[in-house]
């Protein structure tokens, strides 16, 4: 006959050492979240600390334009400085050498850092709204919204993307915030096509049913329990957007839609530089390509990081 007075670590109450230990163990791994484990992954790809310096250079330089450089990016030296001002070899005075109006290019190229990454920011950032919004709402609820979304997905990318953007700012008042505008309406078609496919996936697991089931409202479920688990994703494709967006935005400069002078700006600085090229003044035109490719450059090495650091999969 069994002693029902016994009280055992189960019904007193009491933790057993070892199952105190494991429950600690399991709440410290716990407490090293996603990106505790990308942060360490990331450290090891030596391509995206790559990436993720030449970014820190351009955020460092938009930032601390005005302590970088030693002139005003739109004073015309010529008047300072006399004649010799006008397309000036680049020297220890004007590092990148002058334009055609004695203005600093070096100045310039600093500066117009400000622009592309202002603009960049700002239609990533409106690209990551309409898209994050319209393909959760695709993908969780399906049916005819699905079917609106998509086909909208569809029709923006079957045409040019620089053609489309072109077609938005050609009859309107160039302008940055057209243009960041118009950059942001059509590159959240790759956004949109990730978070529907994700939130699709997503709403079929168990917790999000449980959600359902305890009568938790749609709004709730989608930005409580679904949008959380689908932003390493959207933080990848905003990263390997911001190259593109950078190319765009100098793109539509050099076409005459961007920012307009005398605001520095790369798109333009090429645009007018590469009428001398071939008079040997290849300054001009060289410097904002090459901070270009820097830009473009570091992005896309930082996002291809955060894609392998991002991905559950490489946990260890």
């Amino acid at each position: 006959m069994s002693d029902t007075g016994a009280r055992t670590p189960e019904t007193s109450g009491v933790m057993p050492p070892a199952r105190a230990t494991v429950r600690k163990a399991d709440r410290e791994e716990v407490g090293r979240s996603l990106w505790y484990y990308a942060w360490l992954r990331l450290k090891r790809n030596k391509s995206a600390m790559l990436g993720l310096a030449l970014v820190s250079l351009i955020v460092f330089s938009a930032v601390f334009a005005p302590f970088i450089t030693r002139y005003d990016p739109i004073e015309q030296l010529i008047w300072t400085e006399g004649p010799s001002a006008q397309l000036a070899l680049p020297s220890a005075k004007h590092w990148f050498g002058t334009d055609l109006y004695g203005r600093d290019v070096f100045s310039r190229v600093i500066y117009g850092t400000r622009v592309s990454l202002r603009l960049a920011i700002a239609a990533t950032v409106i690209s990551i709204v309409i898209g994050t919004t319209l393909g959760a709402l695709a993908g969780y609820y399906g049916g005819f919204v699905d079917d609106v979304v998509s086909w909208l997905i569809s029709v923006i990318f079957a045409f040019p993307f620089l053609l489309f953007v072109i077609t938005i700012v050609a009859y309107l008042p160039p302008s940055d915030t057209l243009v960041y505008t118009a950059i942001g309406v059509v590159s959240w078609i790759g956004v949109g096509r990730i978070v529907r496919g994700q939130v699709m996936s997503i709403k079929e697991t168990e917790f999000i049913q449980a959600a359902v089931a305890s009568g938790a409202s749609d709004a709730r479920i989608i930005f409580k329990h679904i949008l959380p688990n689908v932003i390493a994703p959207v933080i990848v494709s905003a990263t390997l957007g911001m190259g593109g967006i950078v190319m765009l935005e100098a793109g539509l400069t050099y076409l005459g839609f961007g920012t307009q002078p005398p605001t520095p700006s790369w798109g333009y600085m090429i645009s007018r530089g590469q009428e001398y090229l071939l008079a040997g003044k290849w300054w001009w035109s060289i410097f904002p390509g090459i901070a270009i490719c820097i830009a473009v450059l570091g992005f896309n090495l930082l996002g291809d990081g955060l894609r392998d650091a991002l991905d559950p999969r490489l946990k260890q």
